[in-house]
């Protein structure tokens, strides 16, 4: 059987050598990186069965490191372990929001945080091979299949662009949350990308046309953004 490959994304030296030494010595091949932006830019070019990631990084944060992994295609169904200091409620939850698979407060046991990336690369073997968790979004009659790059609404085959259709991808994931113009971009193209907030109402406009009957979907927050309908 093929060694699990395992990024651990933690800018402290101390620890991130704690976690290389524990994982290895479990015949796992471990990849540290010391940064988000690191991180990602190895999840691009390589497949990972388990992702060990830190919140508090410099640069981009971790539930930033979150969201950007999720959208990258085929990566999404990569279980990704937080282990941090950040031990409050609202941290937990909003790790676990964003698709973390646990959530480990430091400091933590070796011995517990390898059983639960034990737990973690079981489930992602229990996985049909090929098969993403985010196979198929399916909200208020809209459908979108990310691994066909197909949407429909009300069995009805939507024309989306590639940009259309992940901004969409990007506030089904997260319906009732509200992103602004500026996150959508983010989401969608990256950091730094030359689009304006008015290109996304571009965007958003030509959305809702295509939906037709469904355009209500998408509901405008006066001065701050956008959301997918919540379900009622």
């Amino acid at each position: 059987m093929a060694k699990a490959k395992i990024l651990v994304v933690e800018d402290d030296q101390d620890i991130r050598e704690l976690l290389s030494y524990t994982l290895q010595a479990e015949g796992w091949e471990v990849l540290p990186v010391v940064s988000a932006e690191e991180g990602l830019s190895l999840l691009r070019a390589r497949d990972f069965d388990c992702i060990v990631l830190d919140l508090m990084l410099p640069g981009i944060d971790g539930f930033e490191f979150l969201r950007r992994s999720k959208n990258l295609p085929g990566k999404a169904g990569i279980p990704i372990l937080i282990t941090t200091a950040r031990g409050e409620d609202a941290d937990v939850v909003a790790g676990l929001e964003l698709g973390a698979a646990d959530y480990v407060v430091k400091p933590f046991s070796p011995r517990v945080l390898v059983a639960r990336i034990r737990t973690a690369l079981r489930r992602g073997l229990e996985r049909s091979p090929g098969q993403d968790v985010q196979t198929r979004l399916s909200r208020g009659g809209l459908v979108l299949d990310p691994l066909r790059h197909e949407a429909f609404f009300e069995d009805k085959f939507l024309e989306l662009s590639a940009t259309e259709f992940s901004i969409l991808k990007c506030l089904m994931e997260e319906p009732g949350r509200v992103f602004a113009r500026t996150q959508i971009i983010d989401a969608v193209k990256g950091q730094d990308y030359p689009v304006t907030d008015r290109s996304v109402d571009v965007q958003i406009l030509s959305i809702r046309k295509k939906l037709g009957e469904g355009s209500a979907l998408i509901e405008t927050v006066r001065g701050v953004g956008y959301r997918f309908r919540a379900e009622q």
